[in-house]
């Protein structure tokens, strides 16, 4: 799965890479968060570097309070001379609260805006990218994996700032503890590593389980899930299948509750060995701090500042190191992304080309042979010659795997062919303009997109570009007689086609057809691509919507029509029949039953199955 590419991410890094990879990972988060909002980045990146310098100015002021109230004097007196220093220590306290208040809305505002942006160029130059692309398994992986990549932009954010404002109180409390005595900072190190050590320990094999895992708990999910779904409902109640589905649901679980309790064990027994190592730690830290008040090297009053400072810099040691592993993680499906958005503008439709003829007489192809990217199989079209007339009705007939569809892809630029020419007027498509090209063709397919928005909207957006008018609106579903259709929906036009969603509606197999043929006629393409358009239909409906087709041939479009009902194709103008890629006969139906090949085979067969059985002769 795309998602798991980089399951051992979380492994790899150990404490000299994470110092190493630190500051790459920092800028990668600066980036992102410059590029979505200037602003708000200067902002998060101040108030933490403000915030780390508050504490360290806080712990000297500690220090300042600490030494005047066990110093000699009266109470009074020790209490007076302290009053600066608690002001100060309030002071930046207020200070601290103020940056970090900022410091989260400015990250608020960042997360969604990284997000956002990071989401609408995946999408962008997903969009843009040749068919071929998109149906190419190596790229298609990476589109898999780069989609986790907006999140991770977004997750990177709060992840930055902590590792920002953990690293600089760290350096703060290192600083101070340098300042107060330089034989405190090795203390820190000491009693900090076996926590840090115990918290990554924990977090990676935490880390590696859920990967491993993740299988059997989704299917213990679908499985629980099964038992309420609508759709399973009545077999589940008929069969008696709710006691089965049940024992595997236990089953699972306990076996999930097996490895959380493995996980519990080896997680005490870590927790128990840094324990013990920091409070070794502790005590020889301790043991050092007593020898020096008792050597008279250092006044009570740091050694309680240096106490303070040691679990300080403890806690941020332990977040910087889980948090630096984290962003690694998360910079890794950041980079696939960037990844992505450079391999996609290499494999983009090209922008810009030759003029198309503004009235063609025909689109021709020469020669052409196309075999599928990746495919080790014959190809779907070999040395195909054969001329669509514009203005007319053609039908592309032939069983499946002859090169029907293939040769309507090809047509509509959405491939190119790998040797020949496709024509028009003279004009080569390899060379013409694709976007103009594509302005130019209609679609209606049996497996059309059926778009989770109002009714309104599954018809215009047939040509999204263009203005939404209630004139066009009309006039394409009457075109499609699909004005019924409408009026039967329960809010009209703006009925939601989401059954999924509060409120939405479905519709049959030919309400769809006739809507989709309505976007068609929306779309207002000289060239109409009609494929298999009744496979799911029944008889009433499939003549109403080949009705409706040859209605729109009338209209001046030329009607390309792919179908297995040759009955279907009677009315053509033109008929290919093609047979494992190339072109075998040409000619108008009535033509091509006389001749008696292969049109007038397919259509003996179908036309043999309506035939009525002759009775048996009775016997007395």
């Amino acid at each position: 799965m795309g998602w798991s590419q980089h399951a051992d991410a979380f492994m790899e890094l150990n404490l000299r890479a994470m110092v190493t990879r630190l500051p790459t990972l920092l800028a990668s988060s600066f980036r992102l968060a410059w590029r979505a909002d200037r602003r708000a980045a200067r902002t998060v990146l101040a108030a933490e570097v403000g915030r780390g310098l508050a504490q360290a100015v806080s712990l000297l002021a500690v220090n300042s309070v600490l030494g005047r109230l066990m110093g000699g004097g009266e109470v009074a007196d020790r209490l007076r001379e302290a009053v600066p220093a608690l002001a100060t220590v309030a002071a930046v306290m207020l200070v601290a609260a103020l940056l970090r208040a900022a410091s989260t809305y400015a990250t608020g505002r960042l997360e969604p805006k990284v997000e956002r942006v990071a989401t609408e160029l995946y999408l962008e130059r997903a969009a843009a990218v040749e068919l071929s692309a998109i149906e190419d398994e190596a790229f298609h992986k990476l589109l898999d994996t780069a989609q986790w990549g907006a999140s991770s932009a977004r997750r990177m954010i709060p992840i930055a700032t902590s590792v920002v404002n953990a690293g600089i109180s760290l350096i703060a409390a290192a600083g101070v503890l340098t300042v107060l005595h330089p034989a405190l900072l090795p203390l820190l190190v000491t009693m900090t590593l076996p926590s840090a050590w115990s918290a990554l320990s924990i977090a990676r094999r935490r880390y590696a389980s859920y990967h491993v895992w993740v299988q059997h708990v989704r299917a213990s999910r679908l499985i629980s899930s099964l038992l309420t779904e609508p759709g399973a409902a009545p077999e589940i109640r008929v069969h008696g299948i709710g006691p089965f589905l049940l024992r595997h649901f236990r089953a699972m679980s306990e076996a999930a509750e097996a490895e959380q309790t493995r996980l519990a064990r080896l997680e005490a027994r870590t927790g128990l060995i840094a324990a013990v190592w920091t409070g070794l730690a502790t005590v020889a830290t301790y043991a050092t701090l007593g020898g020096l008040l008792l050597a008279g090297a250092m006044a009570l009053s740091v050694a309680g500042t240096a106490v303070i400072a040691i679990r300080t810099g403890s806690a941020n040691l332990n977040r910087l190191v889980l948090e630096v592993n984290t962003l690694h993680e998360e910079a890794l499906f950041v980079g696939d992304l960037q990844r992505l958005y450079v391999e996609a503008a290499e494999r983009a439709i090209p922008v810009g080309g030759a003029a198309l003829p503004e009235e063609p007489r025909e689109i021709r192809f020469e020669d052409v042979t196309f075999t599928y990217p990746g495919s080790d199989a014959r190809p779907a079209l070999s040395d195909l010659t054969l001329s669509v007339p514009l203005g007319k009705i053609v039908a592309l007939v032939g069983e499946n795997g002859s090169g029907k569809t293939t040769l309507v892809k090809l047509l509509s630029g959405l491939y190119a062919p790998q040797r020949g020419r496709i024509l028009w007027d003279g004009v080569d498509a390899a060379t013409a303009d694709r976007h103009r090209l594509a302005e130019r063709i209609a679609m209606v397919a049996q497996d059309f997109k059926r778009w989770p928005f109002t009714a309104r909207v599954n018809v215009a957006i047939g040509r999204a570009s263009a203005p939404l008018t209630d004139e066009r609106l009309n006039e394409s579903l009457g075109q499609a007689g699909a004005e019924d259709v409408v009026a039967d929906l329960p809010r009209g036009l703006d009925t939601l086609l989401a059954r999924m969603f509060s409120g939405g509606h479905e519709l049959s197999g030919g309400q769809r057809q006739r809507l989709g043929i309505a976007r068609a006629a929306y779309r207002r393409g000289t060239i109409l691509v009609v494929d298999e358009p009744t496979a799911a239909l029944d008889a009433r409906a499939e003549l109403e919507v080949f009705e409706k087709i040859r209605a729109l041939s009338g209209t001046g479009q030329t009607v390309i029509l792919i179908t297995h009902r040759l009955a279907s194709v009677r009315h053509a103008d033109l008929v290919h029949v093609l047979d494992q890629g190339r072109l075998v006969e040409s000619g108008t139906p009535e033509e091509l039953l006389s001749k008696g090949g292969v049109y007038a085979e397919l259509y003996g067969l179908q036309a043999g199955q309506f035939a009525a059985p002759v009775p048996a002769p009775e016997t007395g």
